[in-house]
């Protein structure tokens, strides 16, 4: 079973997280920095999984992780999971990100973490690898891009066209207001007639 998801940077910036075991802030943000320290002062000639870090598990648990240009991709995962396996998954992964972004790079993780994440979803759920098949994933990707782009015109419309219809808003408002002719529609209110106690009540 795969513990936990850790992307990031060559400064030990986290790019993507995804812990599928509870902890809490405090210590994702120790367990990412311990296991920066683990991974990257590891040579690139050596082999590319090592014994996880104490807070993460120890020696019960492995480290997994491919370094891509400025990005670390670490998967921590039990005894029960096969390291090739989780290099190749970790390889459709990144291969993945690269289709969908066109030569995928650091900030698309920053600028698209939903979509990265809806990504990431497609090949493990709940610590459980659903699928390798990367023309399966980019196929259900595709099919999601598509369903948002017919979800209505303001999924499709630009940032300035969206500005201006906002802009519109307050003036049609006040428009609608001044045609309801308000004074008019006050004097039609009919009340109910008060019952005659009432009407006999003195002061």
């Amino acid at each position: 079973m795969i513990k936990a998801i850790l992307v990031f940077n060559n400064h030990g910036k986290p790019r993507l997280t995804k812990f599928y075991q509870y902890f809490n802030e405090e210590m994702q943000q120790q367990i990412i920095k311990e296991t920066f320290q683990l991974v990257s002062k590891r040579d690139d000639n050596v082999c590319n999984f090592l014994e996880g870090g104490s807070l993460i598990g120890g020696a019960d648990y492995k480290l997994i992780y491919r370094h891509y240009a400025t990005l670390y991709f670490v998967f921590c995962v039990d005894s029960s999971e096969s390291e090739l396996g989780i290099l190749d998954l970790i390889q459709v992964f990144v291969e993945t990100l690269d289709k969908c972004f066109e030569n995928v790079c650091e900030l698309d993780l920053i600028f698209h973490v939903d979509k990265v994440h809806y990504i990431l979803n497609e090949l493990v759920m709940g610590g459980m690898v659903l699928e390798t098949n990367m023309t399966e994933i980019i196929t259900r990707i595709e099919d999601q891009n598509k369903l948002e782009k017919q979800e209505g015109p303001y999924n499709s419309a630009s940032p300035s066209s969206l500005r201006a219809g906002l802009a519109a808003a307050p003036a049609r408002a006040v428009s609608a207001v001044k045609s309801m002719n308000l004074p008019q529609q006050i004097k039609d209110i009919k009340l109910p007639d008060l019952p005659a106690a009432i009407k006999d009540l003195k002061f």
